[in-house]
């Protein structure tokens, strides 16, 4: 169901499930809670999420990356900012808004830790990778739009684990780690020219990641 009403009545049900999950996870008791205090029948929420609590967590990985969109629209990143500094401020923004819901986030990376989650944990990883390089303005169109996405996504993912144990004033160790790790961007040719060999003989599967919002 991936209809503009569907999107928005996904959308409101996870902005209010958000606070119950920290206390009940993604569950169906959480959506339950969630439809009662959006005025939406609970057979309505529970028919937009078909795959349970799976399908929770994509729908929170997806609003997370349309809120940080948004943001970077409202505020664009000043004029002469090179690429590597608006991926920063992307990545950045993306944490900030994710702050209020550091536990909804622990409990969504359990649910997608799950083996029979992987294939949509590397989905999403990928597309928030996708949507931040194009966010940043990223306009490439060669082999680099691959080895940029996989970088970045692994990039993503350190980030995450990390700042989730982070305890630090303002997360400036995040901050910090993020930076160390944007220093890899540097090694994107050195990439490029490793993964090159392996898409030239192999299948490119990542297109799979490309999903409709």
């Amino acid at each position: 169901m991936r209809s503009p009403l569907a999107l928005q009545l996904r959308e409101r049900l996870v902005e209010a499930i958000l606070p119950e999950v920290a206390f009940d996870g993604w569950s169906q008791h959480a959506l339950k809670r969630a439809a009662r205090k959006s005025g939406i029948e609970e057979e309505e929420a529970l028919a937009l999420f078909p795959g349970g609590t799976a399908s929770l967590v994509e729908e929170f990985g997806r609003w997370v990356d349309r809120r940080m969109e948004e943001s970077l629209l409202r505020a664009p990143p000043p004029k002469g900012a090179s690429l590597s500094q608006r991926v920063r401020r992307a990545l950045i923004v993306r944490l900030e808004i994710m702050a209020p819901w550091r536990e909804a986030l622990r409990h969504a990376l359990a649910i997608l830790a799950l083996p029979q989650n992987g294939p949509l944990a590397l989905r999403l990883l990928y597309e928030s990778a996708d949507r931040i390089w194009y966010a940043a303005g990223d306009e490439a169109t060669d082999f680099s739009w691959y080895t940029k996405r996989l970088t970045l996504a692994a990039i993503l993912a350190a980030t995450l684990l990390y700042w989730l144990d982070d305890r630090s004033a303002n997360f400036v160790d995040t901050l910090g780690f993020l930076d160390r790790r944007l220093e890899d961007v540097a090694t994107f040719g050195a990439a490029r020219q490793r993964l090159r060999s392996f898409f030239s003989a192999a299948p490119n599967p990542l297109r799979l990641f490309r999903l409709p919002n």
